[in-house]
């Protein structure tokens, strides 16, 4: 009995354990599967380089792949490759895989100095989680030129081009501009004067009657239109007082013009019938409701509205008094007043638009060039003139010295010391203007005996003895070597220094550049001096320097 209870339990505990065993083993699948769907949907990041060797300016494509979900936010690195130079970053390619997106991005990456480069890691956000992609190594070499093979030329020497007044441009947009104002203001004068010889303006009286035979033969009343017909009536009619009685009628109100006509009747000055004013009033009021309250009066009545008008223009023609010869001539006069203040504003018109021109160029000129270049253009500046003008190559001296300079050198009278011209087989000196001018340029040659032995470096430490003995102070010296142009080589002396000028006793601020030379048995010597707030001057002494060359006597 007690055995039979036993296995009943235990058959009781086996179900039980293998139910939950099975509940166990039901739910770990599913959290495998869940796990393992979860994974599936986690996106995926990759990058890769078409090579990683190349040429100096050679470029390789870098590439970043990402499978992401539709619903995803990724966003991709711009300008973060250095030492690599991005040259450019392609469009955003995408690509549909089952359910899911892959996007491929691409950069082009270059680098023009030799060396091993390491492109560093790229970051990519995906949903604000940040991921990162592997550094990659890329080798950047030298491009190998066969010397063998490829022929070699050496460096050809400047050639001095002819020179030639040039007009500068501005100059060329100042005239257009002109030119186009003046022929805009002759055409549209002539266009005007034409207007008014084919169009001479008829009397009052014919030029009213005119107008109202245009208006009768016009299809403004078959067309209803009413407004149009009533503004051309009324026009002519105060046209007509405008130019006979009252020179206020075309721009005074309806209550004005009646109020003028009836002072003028009362007064004697004008006989006219007081009908004749009120029948005008009244036009003038229906005519101001056509045009301003939108009334559109009838056919009829617009047809004797026009005969009402007529009638004022006859009975003030009669009632005017015909003017007399002084009459006559005061207006003749004032016509020519009129002819004569209208010739001068035209002419105040067309100064006042050329200086406007010319003051826009200035404007301009100013903005692009600044106020120093204008001022030198317009007033003169002697160092720009001889940067513009036209340089002279020549040969100095011996041994000779050929040098390009803007004005031609003229020979220089030393006495030396009896010691030195011992030494000295010959020595000529050329100058162009001063040390204390914006610009100077002295070349000094030296033939020496054959037994005597130049020392050049004491030559280059006796400079600054030089430059003092020409009053020159707070010098300050540099030096390099120098080659010139057909490859004769020196040393180039060069630095800042300060002149007392005896006339203003201002201290002038100078630079100066020296150029040394132990050739063909003598001594060679170039010396510039320049004022060192002329820009003018230091471009005159660089072009001046670059053109030296040392030549033999025999050449």
């Amino acid at each position: 009995m007690r055995v039979s209870c036993y296995t009943h339990i235990h058959s009781k505990l086996v179900k039980a354990y293998s139910y939950l065993g099975f509940k166990f083993l039901i739910s770990l699948c599913f959290l495998i599967l869940f796990s393992q769907l979860s994974f599936a949907q986690q996106p995926s990041l990759s990058a890769e380089i078409d090579t990683s060797k190349i040429k100096i300016g050679e470029q390789i494509v870098y590439s970043i792949k990402v499978e992401a979900d539709s619903t995803d936010l990724v966003v991709f690195p711009e300008n973060t490759f250095a030492p690599m130079e991005m040259v450019e970053s392609l469009k955003l390619d995408t690509a549909r895989v089952q359910n899911r997106f892959r996007l491929l991005k691409e950069y082009s990456l270059t680098q023009f100095d030799t060396g091993k480069y390491t492109i560093p890691q790229q970051k990519i956000i995906i949903n604000n989680r940040e991921l990162l992609t592997d550094s990659m190594l890329v080798e950047v070499s030298t491009v190998v030129v066969d010397t063998t093979k490829q022929k070699m030329y050496p460096i050809k020497p400047s050639m001095e081009v002819p020179g030639k007044f040039s007009v500068p441009s501005w100059v060329w947009w100042l005239l257009g501009i002109l030119l186009l104002a003046g022929i805009a203001f002759y055409v549209f004068s002539r266009k005007r004067k034409k207007k008014e010889a084919i169009e001479p303006e008829l009397p009052p009286y014919e030029q009213a009657i005119l107008e109202l035979k245009l208006l009768d033969e016009s299809p403004l009343l078959e067309r209803r239109e009413i407004k149009e017909y009533y503004s051309q009536l009324t026009a002519s009619v105060r046209k007509f007082l405008d130019r006979k009685v009252y020179d206020r009628a075309l721009e005074s109100t309806t209550s004005e013009l009646i109020a003028y006509l009836e002072l003028h009747r009362e007064s004697g000055k004008l006989e006219l019938n007081p009908t004749t004013i009120n029948d005008f009033k009244r036009v003038l009021q229906r005519a101001d409701l056509a045009k301003f309250a939108n009334s559109r009066p009838d056919v009829i009545t617009a047809k004797e509205d026009r005969s009402k008008v007529a009638h004022i223009i006859e009975e003030v023609k009669t009632a005017a008094p015909e003017p007399t010869q002084d009459d006559l001539a005061k207006d003749l006069a004032y016509q020519e007043y009129l002819a004569k203040r209208k010739h001068r504003r035209r002419i105040v018109i067309g100064i006042v638009a050329a200086i406007m021109v010319i003051f826009i160029g200035i404007t301009a000129l100013v903005v692009t060039k600044g106020y120093t270049y204008l001022k030198d253009t317009v007033l003169g500046h002697p160092t720009k003139e001889l940067l513009e003008g036209e340089w002279i190559r020549s040969e100095y001296g011996n041994p000779l010295v050929a040098v390009t300079t803007p004005k031609v050198l003229k020979r220089q009278e030393i006495n030396l010391p009896k010691e030195a011209a011992r030494q000295m087989a010959g020595r000529q000196n050329y100058a162009y203007g001063s040390m204390l001018s914006n610009f100077y340029i002295g070349v000094n040659t030296v033939k020496l005996n054959p037994q005597v032995k130049f020392d050049l470096d004491a030559a280059i430490n006796g400079i600054y003895t030089l430059l003092e003995q020409q009053g020159a102070k707070n010098i300050s010296m540099k030096q390099e070597e120098f080659t010139t142009l057909n490859g004769a080589k020196g040393i180039k002396v060069f630095g800042s220094l300060e002149m007392e000028n005896p006339i203003t006793k201002k201290i002038d601020q100078s630079e100066y550049v020296i150029l040394n030379f132990a050739e063909n048995q003598g001594f060679e010597q170039i010396l510039i001096v320049y004022n060192v707030a002329d820009t003018y001057a230091e471009e005159i002494a660089g072009r001046v320097v670059n053109s030296v060359e040392l030549k033999n006597s025999g050449n």
